[in-house]
């Protein structure tokens, strides 16, 4: 392999570690969660900066979870690919990058306020020490864990705009969290078998099929409830509320059909559907804020 080539790979394995399709996503609901709590004045300055700390503490966490779980993608089909694993980077080249981005991403968020430093530090310590130091290896509930970081962001672009926590941050994160399961569980059933060969307690090999496919069923009905009632208290323009009723209506009914009339097909319908309510929703929330 030419210098050049190299460069090439150990870069790409650096952008590998960040996961960047699931960190954008994060980030959108952060800056939704701003846009729809400044509407009148957004300040794009610190709006920039905690984008920023955002990016680089969840970058740098999840580089850090690849750390810790390089043995446990290593056994898997989907995730042998990763740096780690094959061997395109080594463990103090990614600790190094997860360390710094992470110191990066909290100094950042703690020189924004106390409340986005906060809210922030705690996504970033629940995902690595609660959920993948913790949980992962012992019950399928640490999805529950996953799930409560992943709303870190939503909040935390609330708390940056108003400096507290209050009741619409905290639905915010819950809608996440009641989201998890359409987006992760749905994912999980597809490489179930992956999950067992890597002694990963999951959802579908505890419990079954059916009885997951009924918890994303229920999980993915209260979440809807929660975006509507989002939309009811943020008193968004009539047809941001209306588009996120309609939306809310149009993914429980995937949800309820892949639990009466389960498919593979279905599932990774769902998988795909949910992203795109979930990321919708938030945007109708800001944009009903806004206009």
């Amino acid at each position: 392999m030419s210098p050049r080539d190299s460069v090439i790979a150990k870069l790409s394995g650096f952008w590998s570690l960040t996961k960047a399709r699931q960190t954008m996503l994060l980030l959108a609901t952060g800056i939704c969660g701003y846009l729809l709590s400044k509407p009148a004045s957004p300040s794009w300055h610190e709006l920039g900066r905690g984008i920023a700390a955002l990016y680089l503490a969840i970058s740098g966490c999840t580089a850090l979870n690849m750390i810790f779980d390089r043995d446990i993608d290593a056994k898997m089909v989907r995730t042998a690919a990763r740096p780690l694993p094959q061997g395109r980077l080594n463990v103090i080249e990614a600790g190094v990058f997860g360390c710094g981005l992470s110191c990066a991403g909290l100094w950042l968020a703690w020189s924004l306020g106390t409340a986005f430093g906060i809210v922030v530090t705690l996504g970033f310590l629940i995902d690595l020490c609660v959920y993948t130091l913790w949980l992962k290896r012992l019950t399928p509930f640490s999805i529950l864990w996953g799930g409560v970081s992943g709303g870190m962001p939503a909040m935390a672009g609330r708390v940056l705009a108003t400096d507290t926590i209050d009741t619409i941050g905290i639905l915010l994160a819950l809608a996440i969290i009641l989201w998890i399961p359409s987006h992760i569980l749905t994912l999980i059933m597809a490489h179930a078998a992956d999950y067992a060969a890597a002694g990963v307690p999951v959802w579908p090999n505890r419990f079954g099929m059916h009885a997951t496919r009924r918890l994303i069923a229920a999980t993915t009905l209260l979440d809807a409830l929660v975006f509507i009632a989002c939309a009811t208290l943020l008193n968004i323009t009539t047809p941001a509320y209306w588009g996120v009723v309609v939306s809310s209506i149009g993914i429980t009914a995937i949800a309820l059909w892949c639990w009466t009339q389960p498919h593979p097909r279905h599932d990774f319908m769902l998988f795909k559907a949910a992203s795109v309510y979930m990321l919708l929703s938030f945007m109708l929330l800001a944009g009903g804020s806004i206009l």
